[in-house]
């Protein structure tokens, strides 16, 4: 689960972490109460979307030589009429996509003073099953690039559970990022507070990219972006009463509700799967064959009818699907439920493309005599690589 960066700074304000004051707007008219609340002589708009590049974003439709998602204001009066040219509009950044996100809420925080920006992120390290921090002299760039062109220029290492964080490991961090004097001990506690946050709030990523070198010589979190691991949120109420649903596709919305892994994709074949590697593998003999997937979606060992039902709504709603996959090797999952589900939402939905069902393990009879009986127009499969043969060409005409 992700938040705002304006709900990430306030969550790391309450650990101590030095962040700039600042003020979150809905509503255009409320733009210049909240930056007339705030010191100035320089205000920072930014729109607030789960996304990273925004200050290098562009708005749809936007005029010439308009500028991104990351605006200076000179005045409360010029912070609000910035606000008021992002709200409702939709940004367009290198992680969006082309068809961007809606701005709903803007951002209006107290300018800083910069003399250097510096890279910090702590992450989860699948490989060590460790927290990592990661960190660099290059902030405010690409970090996929620093990483590509000049590895040498970041410093990653994890730490060691059984001991947790030490003071070391934050001199570690600031003699990486040629920090000296006051900056090392200010390096060492904002170390502490960042690890104690990532462990205490159930974080799997936590990003600041730019850590600032203030004029005055200071750290300040500049920027943050914070995910969290969304098994772990039963224990984390008031986190989850962060989460905007709005920023999230509403087919992977609608699919959180009934407990189903959907990730949407960029394809064109729906696929419906049991298991997470079943899943990966139809995808990957999709591309084999020729085409893409429109998505990513396990249905769970023990999905029942209305579930499965519920997962075909899903795939049948997308308007980038041509065709329908539907694998099922029945282990715990039974054959005969996937049939059932299957056929409940073509009945209620209808069926406009064609759809591949391959049936292999438990009740795989009765399950195929389901298929068969239901009158539906469905295509036998009688292997993996015969359903996605089939599907791909069904798709391709």
């Amino acid at each position: 689960m992700n938040i705002h960066e304006y709900q990430a700074k306030a969550l790391l304000r309450q650990y101590g972490a030095p962040v700039s004051d600042g003020r979150v707007v809905l509503k255009a008219e409320d733009a210049k109460t909240a930056a007339g609340e705030m010191d100035g002589p320089l205000w920072v708009v930014k729109a607030q979307i789960h996304a990273g590049g925004r200050g290098k974003g562009h708005f749809k439709e936007a005029d010439a030589g308009e500028k991104g998602g990351v605006r200076l204001a000179k005045s409360v009066e010029e912070a609000a009429e910035e606000t008021k040219k992002m709200l409702g509009r939709t940004l367009v950044t290198h992680q969006t996509g082309p068809a961007g996100k809606q701005v709903n809420r803007v951002y209006i925080e107290d300018g800083s003073g910069i003399e250097r920006e510096l890279y910090l992120a702590l992450l989860v390290d699948r490989q060590t099953s460790r927290i990592s921090f990661v960190c660099s002299t290059e902030g405010g760039m690409d970090i996929e690039e620093v990483a590509a062109h000049t590895p040498e220029k970041i410093l990653s290492f994890s730490v060691d559970p059984a001991t947790g964080y030490q003071p070391y490991h934050g001199r570690r961090v600031a003699y990486s990022l040629g920090l000296e004097g006051k900056q090392v001990k200010e390096c060492v506690g904002l170390m502490a507070l960042l690890y104690k946050a990532f462990v205490e709030r159930d974080m799997e990523m936590l990003e600041i990219n730019p850590l600032i070198v203030t004029d005055e010589g200071s750290l300040k979190v500049l920027d943050a972006k914070v995910g969290f691991d969304g098994n772990a949120m039963y224990r984390q109420p008031d986190i989850l009463a962060l989460r905007d649903e709005t920023e999230e596709d509403p087919k992977e919305l609608q699919a959180s509700k009934y407990d189903l892994n959907y990730i949407a994709l960029d394809g064109e074949i729906g696929c419906m799967v049991n298991g997470a590697g079943l899943a990966m593998a139809t995808m990957d003999i999709i591309k084999l064959y020729g085409s893409e997937p429109a998505n990513f979606l396990d249905v769970g060992g023990s999905a029942t009818k209305e579930k499965v039902t519920e997962a075909f709504k899903i795939i049948t709603s997308d308007q980038n699907v041509k065709g329908i996959l539907v694998n099922i090797f029945g282990g715990i999952m039974r054959c005969d439920i996937i049939a059932e589900g299957v056929v409940a939402a073509v009945k209620e939905v209808g069926l406009k493309v064609p759809l591949v069902v391959r049936l292999e393990g438990t009740n795989v009879e009765r399950g195929k005599e389901i298929i068969n009986s239901s009158g539906l127009n469905v295509i036998a499969a009688d292997n993996l690589s015969d359903a996605a043969e089939k599907i791909v060409k069904a798709v391709k005409g």
